[in-house]
């Protein structure tokens, strides 16, 4: 282990030919850590609020304000966690797995002390939630920069880039879907246990990992003292980027918070097609990722991803003309919308990663870049929920509602609203492909 901290393994990218190569374990050894990283979060947010308000009657509304107040406190300080992993950065790659050992231990000491309160009474049960969300949100968000800045100095090209993620990203798809069943085998106890041994392990993987540039090696053109907070939003081509990302973002978080509305009014589907629809879903996103990643070296990042975002419009157009008793035509929704999610898991970050290179801040301002683009991803996700779920309800929908108007809006809302914004990302592409790309 104190020479996997030491010594730095070879660049994956070949010097002497100009070309990239990253072997398969490489990429799982980097890839690894995705895997416990998108495990833990859905029982936070799926699982949490039902434990402690059936298991503690604990009001719901109480349990869901002190999950949006921990949220928000995480993604207001994401962007100075990733100033921090700048620096850790610039004093090489043993400091950064150093600190993410520690973050790991945090993680996992967090997520078990959520699900194991040692205290009685509402009061002391809600400081202890509220504690043990604070010490787990930080940690998690602690981990996944230190992790993605670690992934944004491997990538050489374009090609190379979007393979580093999907490596990422698919480890991120098996980490959800074991998430989904495994709770359900072993309980939370055991889980937090099973969670601890994947952190062990994705940890010591990563640390086999090939290496990010030592600081002799960053470009001449990166701040000698690691970057400011803002730098990025200095840069054109971050700004026009996040609003595509943003905007896309948008338009695929509002589906996923509107799923289950629509499977159970609009379509009326039995209760246990509900798990083959998720499972369809990242399946196909999983089976996509290596496909999508294979055309990049001959489309480019960007008009790849949309592609992704055009095959996501087909798709929700057709699921507007779904009615009742049209469950297994939404298999085919399912299956290709995933097929379309592996654009927005791989490409988004890797063009990330390449914008941070074309502005001359590889080496000393990835944590800076990723701290304000997972600040964007949770922003994302408490807008979809913040003002969909709202306007619904004032267009007359309540859950169980069967009124040709509430399903009408209820269609409106998790079909066309995401076609309306993916489109206007994919014109905030092509402007960005056009425009902004140095």
């Amino acid at each position: 282990m104190t020479t996997a901290l030491r010594t730095p393994l070879p660049s994956p990218l070949d010097a002497s030919t100009g070309q990239s190569h990253l072997h398969w374990l490489d990429g799982l050894r980097y890839g690894l850590m995705g895997l416990p990283l998108a495990f833990v979060a859905l029982p936070l947010y799926v699982v949490l609020p039902n434990y402690y308000a059936r298991n503690f009657a604990l009001p719901m509304a109480t349990v869901g304000a002190l999950l949006l107040g921990a949220r928000l406190l995480d993604a207001v300080i994401d962007p100075l966690l990733g100033r921090w992993s700048d620096r850790l950065y610039r004093a090489g790659g043993h400091a950064v797995l150093r600190w993410g050992a520690v973050a790991a231990i945090a993680l996992a000491a967090g997520f078990a002390l959520l699900f194991s309160p040692q205290v009685e009474g509402a009061d002391a049960l809600l400081l202890w939630v509220l504690g043990s969300l604070v010490l787990t949100y930080t940690a998690y968000s602690a981990l996944t920069i230190l992790h993605q800045a670690w992934g944004a100095m491997l990538g050489q090209d374009d090609a190379q880039r979007g393979r580093v993620v999907a490596w990422r990203e698919g480890c991120g798809l098996a980490g959800v879907v074991t998430a989904s069943l495994l709770p359900f085998a072993l309980g939370m106890g055991g889980s937090a246990t099973v969670f601890a041994v994947m952190l062990a392990a994705a940890w010591w993987a990563w640390s086999q990992a090939p290496r990010p540039p030592g600081p002799s090696q960053i470009s001449a053109r990166a701040q000698p003292g690691g970057a400011s907070l803002y730098l990025p939003w200095r840069r054109a081509p971050f700004r026009g980027l996040m609003a595509v990302f943003m905007v896309n973002g948008i338009a695929s978080a509002i589906p996923a918070t509107l799923l289950l509305f629509f499977v159970q009014d609009r379509l009326q589907a039995p209760a246990d097609w509900q798990p083959a629809f998720l499972g369809i879903y990242f399946l196909s996103a999983a089976l996509a990722l290596p496909l999508w990643t294979r055309v990049v070296p001959q489309w480019g990042l960007a008009p790849t991803w949309g592609v992704g975002m055009l095959l996501s419009v087909a798709v929700f157009a057709f699921a507007a003309q779904l009615s009742a008793g049209d469950a297994a035509a939404f298999m085919v929704v399912c299956a290709l919308s995933g097929a379309a999610l592996g654009t927005d898991l791989a490409l988004p970050a890797a063009l990330l990663a390449k914008v941070i290179a074309q502005s001359g801040d590889s080496g000393s301002a990835e944590g800076a870049y990723f701290g304000w683009w997972n600040f964007a991803t949770k922003l994302n996700l408490a807008l979809a929920a913040g003002l969909t779920l709202p306007a619904l309800q004032a267009l007359g929908y309540t859950p169980g509602a069967q009124s040709g108007a509430a399903l009408q809006a209820l269609t409106m809302a998790y079909c066309m609203l995401p076609c309306a914004l993916k489109l206007l990302a994919a014109a905030l592409l092509y402007r960005f492909i056009t425009r902004e790309t140095p």
